[in-house]
């Protein structure tokens, strides 16, 4: 039997919010790094960017991870105040999971020995926590717990006399592990343990965004959204200098990060650079150096988040982005790298050049460009931002369609779309399918018919008394199928501008979500929504290929290999399966947990590699290895 394994990871992007620092965890050992999207946490190499793994065992939106001093644990939290303990390689088998508030998580550092974890977050109450290190939670309760690992006890609190009065947005351990910096709107010591209240702090006039101790614990900074960044004795807790205002940035700082000899600190900014300072003995700030990301100026340029890792300056802007200079060569040209932040609803392939390349399109409207074996390749330029459902391309362009009655026919040249004026299609589009053979002639389904186009011009409008769900139309144009919400499918013959039913297949028992033609014309395939997918010959109507039921979900993709000889499909049950149409259905290739969430598109980038994307965001390449 042949398999299938995992060649490529395109990585989604960190999500971000605007006005909100996000946060970014380094393992110096493997020069990797890692960060949350949705419930998924992403282990990214930094000199490999296709090498990224995920973990997705959060029930909620994952928040923050962050690996253990030895590499080997990663420790990730979620909205739902859960913190999970997992290692790193192998199965990454769970070491412990424990709910230590009952609101989000939005920040929690190891203690530099490996014994503790400092959580900070949103909290209404007290949380009882068995876990298998000693640890302290600090909450917006204005409570403090610490548990010891091995009796589940609380061993002890932070005093709530001087507790905060709000949300404690970050935290950070001392390299001694003996003290611990809480803040919110002023920034807050306590030292042990036994932990017990220092001092407190208020220079910052609005919110501090982020606290963190210098590698040798001599220092601390704090930088917040009045644009200043404090830094403070490591030892005793008192200012001893700041970044000059003068040189400062113009907007709220949002993250620092320490270099590894404790000498200079990386910021970033909602004014879309990022500053490299040197820390003087006497703890002020000297500009070194400010960084300019490559953008477009836009507000999706704003800079929320960075990591100083080895000789790696890692930088993250609110639209997803992430940015890499080398320390030691700052006038060396940086390297960017992005993706998906939100889920995607649609993949196609594009052959340009003789290159394989694929457009992945995702909620928010953003269309990505992909080439096999390096990665991401850019984003597409569009007029307007408008969120995309279907989308299609032949040739130079690409058609896509909203959540409106507008049907967009773009031409496309590298990352450049050009102009043009959509076509009202009377209705929501359900499906857009092109005639590869003739490019300029495209077929819209709406849930009351189909819409037939000839470049920007409709050219007939043909109401079908009944539900329509997708469809497809032959390579040649001659031939259409139809789809229905009754799950019969409706063959159509083509002449001019006028469509006439042919025949109805009735096999299907659930409504029908795809249907694509083969390479070849010779074949078409079908799927719906009660996990099935039929093979059918063209000329006979006639079942090519059956028992494809191994889905356990709704099938929401097919797609067909150039050579006409597999056909895959993607599935809300996360998997994807490759069938050989000469072989049995039960001789499939299963490929489980394929996307987090679901499988919404699937593409073949020749015989042997199959593309897939889902509601995770990511795009994964799999290489299909023949018997």
């Amino acid at each position: 039997m042949a398999m299938a394994h995992l060649a490529e990871t395109y990585a989604c992007v960190p999500a971000t919010e605007r006005g909100r620092g996000i946060l970014i965890s380094g393992d110096p050992r493997s020069d990797t790094i890692a960060y949350c999207n949705g419930r998924s946490v992403i282990i990214q190499q930094l000199g490999a960017p296709l090498e990224a793994s995920i973990y997705g065992e959060h029930a909620y939106q994952a928040t923050v991870a962050r690996f253990s001093p030895n590499g080997e644990w990663v420790a990730t939290a979620d909205v739902s105040g859960v913190i999970r303990i997992w290692g790193r390689y192998g199965d990454r088998a769970l070491k412990n999971e424990f709910r230590v508030l009952s609101g989000r998580i939005d920040d929690l550092q190891w203690s530099p020995d490996g014994l503790r974890i400092v959580a900070c977050g949103d909290g209404k109450g007290k949380s009882f926590v068995r876990a298998f290190i000693k640890f302290i939670t600090v909450s917006s309760d204005k409570k403090g717990l610490i548990y010891d690992g091995k009796t589940g006890e609380k061993i002890g609190e932070l005093p709530m006399e001087d507790g905060h009065k709000g949300s404690i947005y970050a935290g950070s351990w001392s390299p001694d592990s003996k003290q611990v910096w809480e803040i919110f709107f002023l920034s807050r010591w306590d030292s042990g343990p036994p932990f017990k209240f220092k001092l407190s702090h208020r220079e910052h006039s609005n919110f501090v965004n982020c606290v963190r101790f210098s590698p040798d614990g001599s220092k601390f900074i704090t930088v917040s959204s009045d644009k200043k960044g404090l830094i403070y004795d490591g030892k005793t807790g008192e200012k001893i200098g700041e970044l000059p205002m003068e040189d400062g940035h113009k907007g709220s700082i949002y993250a620092g990060s320490w270099s590894p000899d404790s000498k200079q600190v990386l910021t970033v900014s909602a004014d879309k650079t990022a500053k490299v300072w040197e820390i003087m003995e006497d703890g002020c700030g000297k500009l070194r150096r400010t960084l300019e990301c490559p953008g477009s100026g836009g507000v999706d340029d704003m800079l929320v988040g960075c990591l100083w890792q080895n000789d790696y300056l890692v930088i993250v802007s609110l639209g997803g982005t992430i940015t890499i200079f080398s320390a030691s060569d700052l006038d060396k040209s940086p390297v960017s790298f992005s993706g998906h932040m939100k889920s995607i609803t649609s993949l196609v392939c594009l052959p340009q050049g003789g290159q394989k390349v694929f457009l992945s399109s995702s909620y928010d409207g953003i269309i990505t460009r992909w080439i096999q074996g390096t990665g991401y390749d850019g984003k597409l330029v569009r007029k307007g931002s408008s969120q995309i459902k279907c989308l299609a391309a032949v040739g130079e362009e690409i058609i896509t369609s909203g959540f409106d009655n507008k049907v967009w026919r773009v031409p496309v040249n590298d990352d450049q779309c050009g102009d043009t004026e959509p076509v009202d299609v009377g209705s929501q589009p359900r499906g857009i399918a092109v005639a590869v053979q003739i490019p300029e002639l495209a077929l819209v389904s709406i849930d009351s018919g189909v819409v037939m186009l000839r470049g920007l011009k409709i050219i007939s409008e043909t109401k079908l008394g009944y539900a329509v769900t997708t469809s497809a139309i032959s390579p040649d144009g001659a031939e259409a199928v139809v789809g229905a919400e009754d799950g019969k499918l409706h063959i159509y013959s083509i002449a001019g501008d006028t469509l006439t039913e042919e025949a109805v297949l009735e096999k299907h028992r659930g409504t029908i979500t795809a249907i694509c033609y083969s390479p070849d014309a010779s074949m078409f395939a079908s799927a719906d929504s009660n996990r099935e997918a039929v093979v059918w010959d063209r000329e006979s109507r006639e079942v090519k290929l059956k028992n494809m039921l191994y889905h356990t979900a709704r099938i929401n993709c097919l797609a067909w290999s150039s050579d006409n000889h597999l056909i895959a499909t993607g599935s809300l049950d996360t998997s994807v399966i490759v069938y050989e149409l000469d072989k049995p259905a039960s001789n499939r290739i299963t490929i489980k947990g394929a996307h987090l969430g679901g499988v919404y598109g699937v593409a073949f980038g020749d015989e042997n590699s199959l593309i897939s994307a889902g509601e995770d965001a990511c795009v994964r390449v799999w290489k299909i290895e023949p018997q």
